[in-house]
């Protein structure tokens, strides 16, 4: 089989390929570019294992990065077990087809315990005194300390948060040089995160966003160049692309007024207890997903829906297979937001009481103030 590498930029689209990326630009006209109909939602991981299987979220499970685990009563975000994943990955079957094929996966998401020969994600330690300090995870076990030696301590805190800047992507894309010519792979899967935080900071702004543009088309043009050296079939690819939004609409709020949410106090702060509502949201991003632990509030939750501005789409179970995210770790009822418009998590009536997450980002629990299109 013909060596590959997967090179997926996020954030990438056609409307940020231009003066400030001269690489990209330069490679992308020389070549045939294609405009990918996303699915439903157009976020990280669902995307992500679209890409893999080939399949729908209503066959792989990932109907966004994250939902509420029903049996465990908990919203749950970011996990990593690629046994979430329903279906064979490209790998699976390329190895059924021809036993010599192996493949690595650096840092696409849902990448441990994964069938991938080799593999890196981001996997912090969390220390007893709270704590929690950079690290990563590989398979085998040893490739994290050869890649450690040879370049430092993964830059966990570059990769997410405020900090995020081009040192953790510069690291994936050494470590996925490293790799190969150690391993040799036929198949190489890389994710570089670069822009995503400034294009959710500022949208596809180039008065703020040309230096980070420029960085992300070097390290580009650095894994293109080693790859064209090892004849390999060069694929580069995005996620989603990111516009400006200017409406929030804060469902958990409305819900909140209306007697569907349940709320805790600890310290004196508020904090959402989604087993114990009635109805509540997990937003993410453009789509929204709707848990409803008591059936008879069905009707007043989607009456109440069908009242908000900024809302396009309202799918319950049947018209969610339209669009192929019924699945049972989907929302009852998911909603997509307008071009304008985007679902906040808030739930808290006054910013005195908020949760002392609400003023950070922290993986788990931020939510983004831009809106995701395909590209």
């Amino acid at each position: 089989m013909k060596k590959t590498v997967v090179i997926d930029v996020v954030g990438l689209s056609k409307s940020v390929i231009g003066e400030h990326t001269p690489f990209l630009k330069k490679y992308i006209a020389d070549r045939h570019i294609t405009t990918i109909e996303p699915v439903l939602p157009a976020v990280t991981t669902s995307v992500q294992s679209t890409y893999l299987t080939g399949k729908w979220p209503t066959d792989t499970g990932i109907v966004g990065n994250g939902w509420y685990d029903r049996v465990d009563s908990e919203v749950k975000f970011w996990k990593q077990s690629n046994k979430l994943v329903n279906g064979d990955k490209i790998w699976d079957k390329a190895k059924k087809e021809d036993p010599s094929f192996t493949s690595a996966n650096m840092f696409w998401w849902y990448n441990m315990y994964s069938t991938a020969d080799y593999s890196v994600t981001p996997r912090p330690q969390y220390l007893a005194d709270g704590r929690k300090m950079p690290d990563c995870y590989s398979q085998p076990a040893e490739l994290r300390d050869i890649l450690q030696e040879k370049l430092g301590q993964f830059p966990l805190f570059q990769f997410w948060g405020p900090g995020a800047n081009i040192k953790s992507t510069q690291w994936i894309a050494d470590a996925s040089m490293i790799n190969d010519d150690l391993h040799n792979p036929t198949l190489t899967t890389i994710y570089l995160p670069h822009l995503d935080y400034c294009l959710q900071k500022f949208g596809p702004d180039f008065s703020k966003i040309s230096k980070e543009l420029n960085e992300i088309d070097t390290v580009v043009e650095q894994l293109v160049a080693f790859y064209k050296k090892k004849d390999a079939e060069i694929i580069i690819l995005s996620e989603y692309g990111i516009a400006p939004v200017s409406k929030p609409i804060h469902l958990n709020r409305l819900f909140r007024e209306n007697s569907l949410l349940q709320i805790r106090v600890e310290r004196g702060l508020e904090l959402l207890d989604a087993g114990a509502s009635k109805a509540f949201v997990v937003a993410d991003h453009q789509i929204a997903h709707i848990y409803i632990n008591d059936p008879s509030v069905t009707e007043k939750v989607t009456a109440l829906l069908k009242g908000v501005k900024g809302i396009e789409l309202v799918l319950d179970r049947e018209a969610q297979k339209k669009h192929h995210i019924d699945h049972e770790r989907a929302g009852d009822i998911v909603v997509v937001a307008d071009k304008d418009s985007w679902f906040t998590y808030y739930y808290w009536l006054d910013d005195a009481v908020a949760p002392d997450f609400a003023r950070s980002v922290e993986i788990f629990k931020n939510q983004a103030t831009t809106r995701l299109k395909c590209l």
